[in-house]
């Protein structure tokens, strides 16, 4: 979501790709979310919506961590000093972030509140931009990585990467450690989140364990620097021996533990519904610091170092720029994401009594995300072009 700006000078349009395609992603996962979220929480209505969230949300999960790995790939280590990052940082992310924060702040919800909540976190009615805390945390350690990062040799770099794989075990690892008992903790928002099983040091007086610092997002920016670094140009054969097995294990991972406790929770019974912690015990396995997430992560890169740099028409004309107001496309698309939602829910129905039986969902999903994603892309574009303000909107 950054400048698509290699540091030696050279486009590597792989990279445009792949954030136009993590881009539509982020829309097939929204457009998703009505299929098991409803009313005050969780909410599956037939046993052929638990499948079609399962795989549809499952085959694009990896859409948050392929744009980290765009980033790093771009950005790191820096290429100038950590005061000059920040400055065009903070033009380029933050200031369209406030814009597009006021913005929904002030079209859902309680405007004045939702303004003063502004404060200390996102509103929650437009969840989808904790990303940008979350990629603001990881530039402000960028650069006290850095001076490693352009050091460190392959060998080392992998020992870091497969110390980080392991710590994507971890939630896994809680899972089975505690029977799978989620017990729920609800902070004064009311959002929950899975109760911590304590291992390796951590304690109710201590949430810093042995893997804490190791652990995390952190991990795809060091995936960036690898394939950069120490990657080169891979054949068809090497890149589907390596990235097949990769996806297809992380698909199974991500997908299969989806749908593994969506039935439990429904015991043969749809609907099946519930709070919110509903939502989280379902979500388990798509979590971004999760094992099968990751290796999905290295599947879709390998994939995309394959496109080949051509510059045609279609790039430089249509792609490019949609690339370019990826960000910004990201930060607004929920405005146009829920209408469209809306109007095909509507139009073709619920679940298996829908107009297309058990194909209703998959076909209003795609439908939502691709409406969405050509509405969102033309606008994104053409506010961009604005003289002198039209980055600060779409970043």
């Amino acid at each position: 979501m950054t400048d698509a700006v290699v540091a030696l000078g050279k486009r590597e349009e792989w990279i445009d790709w792949l954030r136009v395609a993590a881009c539509f992603m982020v829309m097939v996962v929204h457009s998703t979310e009505p299929f098991y979220i409803g009313g005050s929480g969780a909410l599956i209505l037939t046993r052929a919506d638990a499948f079609w969230a399962a795989v549809l949300d499952s085959f694009v999960r990896a859409c948050v961590p392929l744009f980290l790995v765009a980033s790093s790939y771009l950005q790191f280590p820096l290429h100038y000093s950590a005061g000059e990052f920040f400055r065009r940082r903070a033009l380029r992310v933050l200031v369209p972030f406030v814009i597009w924060s006021v913005v929904y702040a002030l079209a859902w919800g309680e405007p004045v509140q939702n303004i003063k909540d502004l404060l200390l976190n996102f509103n929650y009615a437009a969840g989808h931009l904790w990303f940008v805390y979350m990629l603001v945390g990881l530039y402000l350690v960028m650069p006290l990585l850095s001076p490693w990062a352009e050091k460190v040799g392959k060998k080392e770099l992998q020992f870091w990467l497969g110390l980080w794989l392991f710590t994507c075990l971890l939630p896994l690892i809680r899972n089975w450690a505690s029977g799978g008992q989620m017990a729920m903790i609800y902070g004064p928002s009311g959002i929950p989140r899975a109760a911590r099983y304590p291992l390796w040091g951590e304690a109710s007086w201590n949430t810093y364990g042995t893997f804490y610092y190791v652990s995390g997002v952190a991990g795809y920016l060091l995936l960036g620097l690898y394939f950069r670094r120490f990657v080169g140009e891979l054949s068809w054969k090497k890149t589907l021996a390596a990235g097949l097995p990769c996806w297809l294990a992380g698909f199974a991972l991500t997908a299969g533990g989806f749908l593994r406790r969506a039935l439990a929770s429904a015991g043969g019974v749809f609907p099946v519904e519930g709070g919110l912690e509903g939502i989280v015990v379902w979500e388990t396995t798509w979590d971004y610091d999760n094992l099968g997430i990751a290796l999905m992560t290295i599947g879709w890169i390998l994939l995309f170092r394959k496109i080949p740099n051509r510059s045609g028409g279609f790039f430089r004309k249509v792609l490019l720029p949609v690339s370019l107001a990826s960000y910004g496309m990201y930060l607004c698309h929920m405005l146009v994401l829920s209408r469209w939602s809306g109007f095909f829910r509507d139009r073709l129905g619920l679940g298996d009594a829908g107009v297309l039986g058990v194909w209703t969902t998959p076909v209003q999903i795609l439908l939502t995300a691709l409406c969405s994603f050509v509405c969102v892309a033309v606008v994104a574009v053409l506010l961009k072009k604005i003289p002198k303000v039209g980055k600060y909107i779409m970043g």
